[in-house]
């Protein structure tokens, strides 16, 4: 109920009037049925944005910080989320990865859309990076097919580190449902799932026209941030 209420009239209509999203190639998401959408991930905005050009209901999982913030901002920002109906997805190792498979093919099994973004966080330069299997392992799984998805121009409106986003035109790009009924059984096959992975992540490559990066973006943030030199309190005299 609170999530049509936030698309169609509480946060819907302000984010069309702000950012004038221009939407390509809605024709290839599915009317009805289970699919997943796989998309780019560039900024905070994209979870807001995405949802309000499609007439269906998308159910995203959505990283577990986003509902243990402490203070009124992360009880607010719980509350937000959950209400919206995304599912929290703890990230911190493999068991945790398997849970959220459990829960993405949960959405699948009740016939919905499955939104996730296969890098598995938000990219912190612009560029696309590796794919985490995730996805192909869900599509297998449940038999179903991915829409690559390509948000356009959502970094330079809000990168990370920012609060408010510039108002400019973003541009959202649906395209081909892709069938990977050819690997069907393999889902337990490390090269079947690589592949597949891999596939989806050239789709979205060439819908968004990103550098491509072949490493994932959280071994590559985690490395510059090593290497980052800490600051460190000036001694009292």
């Amino acid at each position: 109920m609170f999530y049509h209420v936030l698309k169609y009239v509480l946060l819907g209509p302000l984010l069309r009037l702000l950012f004038r999203p221009r939407v390509e190639g809605l024709e290839h998401v599915p009317e009805e049925g289970a699919a997943i959408v796989a998309g780019n991930h560039l900024s905070f905005s994209d979870h807001f944005l995405m949802p309000v050009v499609l007439s269906r209901r998308i159910t995203f999982l959505a990283k577990q910080e986003y509902f243990t913030g402490p203070g009124l901002k992360g009880r607010l920002t719980a509350a937000f989320f959950r209400s919206a109906g995304q599912i929290p997805v703890d990230r911190s190792g493999k068991e945790a990865g398997q849970a959220a498979i459990r829960e993405g093919l949960g959405v699948l099994a009740k016939g919905e859309l499955l939104g996730i973004y296969p890098e598995g966080t938000r990219s912190h330069d612009g560029r696309l990076y590796k794919g985490k299997v995730g996805v192909a392992v869900m599509a297998l799984t449940a038999g179903v097919k991915v829409v690559p998805c390509a948000m356009v121009g959502t970094f330079e409106i809000q990168p990370p580190g920012r609060v408010l986003p510039r108002i400019r035109r973003v541009t959202i790009r649906f395209g081909e449902p892709l069938d990977f009924s050819r690997y069907a059984g393999l889902e337990g096959e490390k090269a079947a799932i690589r592949a597949v992975t891999d596939e989806i992540m050239y789709e979205i490559l060439a819908l968004s026209g990103q550098e491509y990066v072949d490493e994932y973006a959280a071994t590559v943030k985690a490395a510059q941030t090593a290497e980052r030199p800490q600051k460190f309190p000036r001694k009292e005299r």
